[in-house]
């Protein structure tokens, strides 16, 4: 009889135990973006003041795939004379710089891919596009980069370069 009065309670915990299961959570990985990351520092204000007028870039995270960029170029108080919109999106392992521009290609995004990145350069490319088809972004300093973009224009290689500051 003591056997059975010690047996029986500890078959009751064993049982309640063994009945017990363990809950498992199996949440999704969390997507990272390592090619858009390598563009962070594009985030913020860039400018750079000349005689000819002033160059704006601006740079934010819209969410963790996709950086908006807009640039414009004023001469005088308030003469915009040239404006884009671009979008800086990660999407199945590559990184797009993705570029409108009001007038130009019918209005219609022209797509550059990253061909290349380190922790201070990062060079998109579109060798279909006619000027420019290699973009390039280069960080000198935490507040300032030089912006160069390069191509066949009229038939002559050009490159044109655009020095920033962080404001």
């Amino acid at each position: 009889m003591k056997l059975n009065s010690i047996l029986f309670p500890l078959i009751v915990v064993l049982g309640i135990f063994s009945s017990c299961k363990k809950e498992t959570k199996t949440e999704a990985p969390i997507k990272t973006y390592p090619k858009l990351a390598k563009a962070e520092w594009f985030i913020g204000e860039w400018e750079n003041k000349s005689a000819e007028g002033e160059l704006t870039e601006r740079w934010k995270k819209e969410n963790d795939s996709v950086y908006l960029g807009e640039s414009y170029f004023v001469v005088g108080q308030n003469d915009t004379v040239f404006a884009e919109h671009v979008r800086l999106v990660e999407a199945n392992g590559k990184l797009a710089y993705i570029v409108t521009v009001p007038g130009q290609n019918k209005e219609l995004p022209v797509s550059f891919e990253m061909t290349s990145a380190t922790d201070n350069q990062i060079t998109f490319e579109n060798p279909k596009h006619d000027f420019p088809n290699k973009i390039i972004y280069n960080l000198v300093e935490k507040d300032s980069l030089i912006a160069e973009i390069s191509g066949l224009k009229n038939g002559k290689p050009n490159t044109e370069r655009f020095v920033m500051k962080k404001r």
